[in-house]
């Protein structure tokens, strides 16, 4: 017998969540020249930095709980994003503030690779399906981990 069409057994859904954090960082690679990374990187090399207003899309995926109607308690997706994004990134320099950085440059394909790698410790397994970054309103990049 097939469940009826309103049965939310079995069910995969996808849940977001937002957050944003201020940082700043320089673009630079320690792999290149200082003439290479001025290159590539043009302003974004600036010796002092800058800084970014970034927006994080967190997104898991899981089948819908029939006893919560809930993939995970929002609650927890919240306090998992805390611990993995904000607590280390936000208001912080993230070249000298965050050790990932020390020799991985901050770009943010960099960054939603960090956020991945914290948020998979974090989470149940499996149920993290993407890490979507807007570094600016032009600018954004998604990462599933691959």
């Amino acid at each position: 017998m097939q469940a009826a069409a309103s049965e939310p057994r079995g069910r995969i859904a996808r849940v977001t969540r937002i957050e944003s954090f201020s940082a700043s960082h320089r673009l630079h690679s320690p792999l290149l020249s200082d003439e290479e990374n001025l290159k590539i990187f043009g302003k974004c090399n600036n010796q002092n930095g800058h800084g970014h207003n970034y927006k994080v899309e967190v997104t898991v995926r899981g089948k819908i709980d029939h006893a919560t109607g809930m993939v995970m308690n929002i609650v927890d997706l919240k306090e998992a994003m805390q611990e993995a994004i904000m607590n280390p990134m936000d208001h912080k320099n993230l070249d000298k503030d965050v050790p990932y950085f020390k020799d991985v440059p901050s770009t943010t394909e960099n960054v939603a690779v960090f956020v991945w790698e914290n948020l998979r410790k974090l989470l149940p397994e499996g149920s993290l399906f993407e890490v979507k970054i807007h570094e600016t309103d032009k600018n954004v990049v998604v990462y599933r981990g691959e």
